[in-house]
């Protein structure tokens, strides 16, 4: 609550300077934020920022996938319908602790990635 307390904040606060400021000042800052960006350190940081990001959004629905085929496979199994029922849940129940690992692991290791990736930039890095 305190993050979206402070966004709508922060917006309100850039709305009022930027409508005092007006528009010329606004196209200044944009061409300041632009150049920025577009150096080549950044652009490099965010190259690798985004080919992590890829190589770990990968991860999630491979295990996602992978608890799909356990839960078909359970409600085929032998069994009566309640038996094939209860295997699929229990299969389901235990693919959610999976996924839920797989989750964290890949928001971890995109949040370490950017926080890299920031401290490179910044020049920062604790050596």
């Amino acid at each position: 609550m305190r993050g979206k307390a402070g966004l709508v904040i922060g917006l309100a606060i850039g709305y009022v300077l930027g409508t005092r400021a007006g528009r010329e000042r606004y196209e200044q800052i944009k061409a300041q934020w632009l150049k920025v960006w577009n150096l080549d350190p950044v652009q490099e940081q965010v190259g690798k920022v985004k080919d992590f990001a890829k190589t770990q959004a990968m991860a999630l629905p491979s295990t996602l996938w992978d608890a799909g085929v356990k839960v078909v496979k359970a409600a085929g199994s032998q069994g009566t319908p309640g038996q094939k029922l209860d295997a699929a849940i229990k299969v389901g129940k235990d693919s959610q602790d999976d996924l839920g690992k797989a989750a964290q692991t890949s928001a971890k290791a995109v949040k370490d990635a950017v926080d890299d990736a920031v401290e490179d930039a910044t020049g920062q890095g604790g050596a």
